[in-house]
């Protein structure tokens, strides 16, 4: 059992009942204050008796925030809440689940520890027979899209189960249908749960029947790893990996000056991706390709003589170099600057994506223009087939080239996080248009 904070993500299709369960989380686990129940009972009129010992209000308004969320009975923007058990802390996160709003699930799912993908399974078509069924393509969509952004724990939530006639071989059929899909993405899945967020069926405490012997859902979560800054500390020390911190910010010293580097030397700050900095390191800065030794160091707490993954930093340096946001400073040897490149595209806007045109594109702290050189292929998300695509329509996914203006030091996203992931912008709306995952960079000469 982790003691550490997770972050999760609720995913899934629209009135799958995210928001639902999330309350329910909240409610069964009180971690709800009384003047926030008296408030939703309230607002709910307070009328309606305690069915099976829930709630007089609707759970899901403890995370639909917004006005137009609440008039329209839908999530639209990521709520985030906070609830501790005595065994673990959490933050959540409520993506929507409608299909134009994709974009804010990928923007939560990439900072997130484990996503619970909710499956409704009263959507889904139960012949009685059939040993399996066709999963909804945003079922489908939100568990890749997680699957891609390497979200250590893919959870699949079975919900509405109270709601079915025979539940036991419903679920045997939905799980059935989740593991084969699982299995030809190559998902690796950490559970498979029945619940039911608005009865609250096996969400906090567990479901006893006879078809059902597994956790619950707060179990599982109980279980799940947590990536800490000491985990990616942990793990970067580990593998070996080399520095790889992208400049964020630049600030003077106002205090006495470090021997050696002159008057109010420089620290150039931003979050160690990967690796960690000492001082006395050789490093090399990106583009410039000049080399300094680190003198000095700072983190949160003030001066420090290490600084490792997931925590930032403030470097001064040997030398007075011309350093600014969006360059990286790293270990000698580790970065090797490209100006094409072939990676995932994950298509979050309306307008489609053509080869030929260009766009922004922003890695680390760095913005640099781009043109979409080609679509090798899309991905259907039902047959998980590559298929040919001359454009990408919104929500599509897809193996494409893009040619840069100005080289970045990319690295596979699967090997490096950071120096793998970009985002698309463009350039005449200024909407985020897409995710970028590299899978392979060309490189040149240093």
């Amino acid at each position: 059992m982790s003691t550490q904070a997770l972050r999760f993500l609720t995913a899934g299709s629209v009135d799958d009942g995210k928001s639902t369960l999330i309350g329910r989380l909240l409610y069964d686990s009180r971690a709800l204050l009384a003047d926030q129940i008296g408030n939703l009972q309230a607002r709910a009129g307070s009328a309606a008796s305690r069915a099976a010992g829930g709630p007089d209000f609707d759970l899901s308004l403890l995370t639909d925030g917004l006005e137009a969320e609440r008039e329209q009975g839908i999530t639209i923007d990521v709520a985030y809440r906070y609830f501790a058990t005595p065994r673990r802390k959490f933050i959540i996160a409520d993506a929507p689940g409608h299909e134009q709003y994709t974009r804010n699930m990928v923007t939560a799912a990439a900072g997130s520890d484990a996503v619970v993908v909710l499956v409704d399974i009263t959507k889904l078509d139960l012949q009685p027979g059939n040993p399996t069924v066709s999963l909804l393509a945003q079922t489908r969509r939100h568990a890749l899209l997680a699957h891609l952004l390497r979200v250590p724990g893919i959870v699949f939530a079975v919900n509405k189960i109270d709601a079915v006639a025979d539940p036991g071989r419903a679920f045997a059929a939905v799980q059935a249908s989740l593991q084969a899909f699982a299995r030809d993405a190559g998902i690796d899945v950490a559970a498979i749960v029945p619940v039911s967020a608005l009865r609250g069926d096996n969400v906090v405490e567990p479901l006893r029947t006879p078809w059902y012997q597994g956790p619950s859902l707060l179990q599982v979560l109980h279980a799940l790893p947590g990536l800490t800054e000491a985990d990616a500390s942990a793990a970067s020390a580990g593998h070996g990996q080399a520095l790889r911190l992208p400049v964020q910010y630049v600030t003077r010293a106002q205090q006495r000056s470090t021997p050696g580097v002159g008057e109010q030397p420089r620290s150039f700050w931003g979050r160690v991706a990967e690796g960690s900095v000492a001082v006395g390191d050789a490093l090399k800065v990106f583009p410039s390709g000049e080399l300094a030794k680190v003198t000095a160091l700072q983190d949160a707490n003030g001066p420090a003589t290490r600084v490792a993954a997931g925590r930032s930093a403030g470097v001064v340096l040997d030398r007075q170099l011309d350093i600014s946001r969006g360059d990286w400073l790293a270990a000698a040897g580790t970065l090797q600057p490209s100006r094409r490149f072939t990676a995932k595209l994950a298509w979050l806007d309306t307008e489609p994506a053509t080869p030929g045109r260009k766009y922004l594109l922003r890695h680390g702290h760095r913005w640099v223009q781009a043109r979409l050189a080609d679509i090798q292929h899309r991905l259907d998300i039902h047959s998980l087939q590559p298929t040919e695509a001359r454009t990408l329509d919104v929500n599509e996914i897809a193996e494409v080239t893009f040619e840069l203006q100005q080289p970045l030091p990319l690295a596979p996203f699967s090997q490096h996080r950071e120096a793998g992931a970009l985002i698309v912008v463009d350039p005449t709306s200024h909407r985020t248009s897409g995710a970028v995952l590299v899978l392979a960079a060309q490189g040149e000469a240093a």
